[in-house]
């Protein structure tokens, strides 16, 4: 008995942990399962044919990274004048489309090459309950929530109410930091330039998004405010990320101009504050974001010490920093 509780500690530990485990079963099952599968009474993470099949005994997976793996590759960072035009028909869809224009999206000129190196960003948004294990250690303030906005406060939504100096001091915490708004771009864009996170067309039901209207908040999506993360699978990227257009906007890393400087970039870390604004560079919408400003390479911008209901954040990691460890 004593040895057959000392293997359940371990293997609910390993559950907990969220590890692939490797053990011996106990001497009455040990017939009966392979050398490479471990089953053990514990029914998260399986379907309920999969528990059908075993008997009510669940398959320990190990769990995937949270991050996801980018390889040094090249982009055409922001947008050429037609683009520009398309954009600005797009938004021209809107309730209040008379306040459409090209000088909408003209920060997104002048579009350039951009080389960036091996880089590693969140699968998602950063959730409330990811930031809230930070605030517990005291590496991290609590946002603002008890001031009105408790409505968004739940474990599953992205955190949002943070500064620019919060997200960089969770991502720090993490080991991180915030991305680039080139690496940003290269995540909602991919290799082929594509116009959304998820393809070519403008599809209001792969993000939780907006309107340009008296009202800004839009729920044909399904969600008025903010939407758990990665309600919305369709919308994901090639690559597995999740959310990059849409529900909440996101804090980076480089300051904001109203232009891009003509000229080839290599992991470029935005401009100097000499050539640029007090603001900070914010992107992919949010849920009061029209459709035209979650294209992958639209722009927002923030002062870094404002808190909003709709401005989360994600971290990325540089490849050097992963040696010896997974993200």
């Amino acid at each position: 008995m004593r040895r057959r509780g000392r293997w359940a500690e371990r293997v609910v530990l390993g559950v907990a942990l969220g590890c692939a485990v490797s053990l011996a079963a106990p001497p009455a099952t040990r017939a009966s399962i392979s050398a490479s599968t471990v089953l053990v009474p514990w029914p998260n993470g399986n379907t309920p044919g999969e528990l059908a099949l075993s008997g009510g005994l669940a398959v320990l997976r190990e769990r995937g990274s949270r991050m996801i793996r980018l390889p040094h590759s090249e982009l055409l960072m922001g947008s050429t004048p037609p683009e520009i035009v398309d954009a600005t028909v797009l938004c021209e869809r809107e309730p209040l489309a008379a306040t459409c224009d090209d000088r909408s999206f003209g920060d997104e000129l002048v579009q350039h090459l951009v080389h960036l190196s091996e880089f590693f960003l969140d699968r998602t948004e950063v959730t409330v309950a990811d930031y809230e294990a930070c605030v517990r250690v005291r590496r991290c303030k609590m946002p603002p929530y008890a001031a009105g906005a408790l409505r968004f406060k739940r474990g599953s939504f992205p955190v949002t109410f943070i500064s620019w100096d919060d997200a960089r001091a969770f991502c720090s915490f993490r080991g991180a930091r915030l991305p680039t708004e080139a690496e940003f771009e290269r995540a909602a864009r991919g290799l082929t330039g594509r116009r959304f996170p998820w393809g070519e067309g403008a599809n209001g039901h792969l993000a939780n998004h907006g309107r340009l209207g008296i009202d800004v908040t839009d729920d044909s999506d399904g969600f008025s405010e903010l939407a758990p993360v990665a309600s919305f699978s369709a919308g994901r990227t090639p690559d597995g990320f999740m959310d990059l257009a849409g529900n909440a906007a996101e804090w980076v890393e480089d300051r904001y101009a109203t232009e891009y400087p003509d000229a080839e970039l290599r992991d470029p870390l935005g401009p100097d504050a000499a050539v640029a604004t007090s603001a900070r560079v914010v992107r992919g919408g949010s849920y009061e974001s029209p459709l035209a400003w979650l294209r992958g390479a639209a722009r927002g911008a923030a002062l870094p010490s404002d808190r909003r209901p709709s401005l989360g954040f994600r971290c990325a990691l540089s490849h050097q920093k992963t040696r010896g460890a997974m993200p």
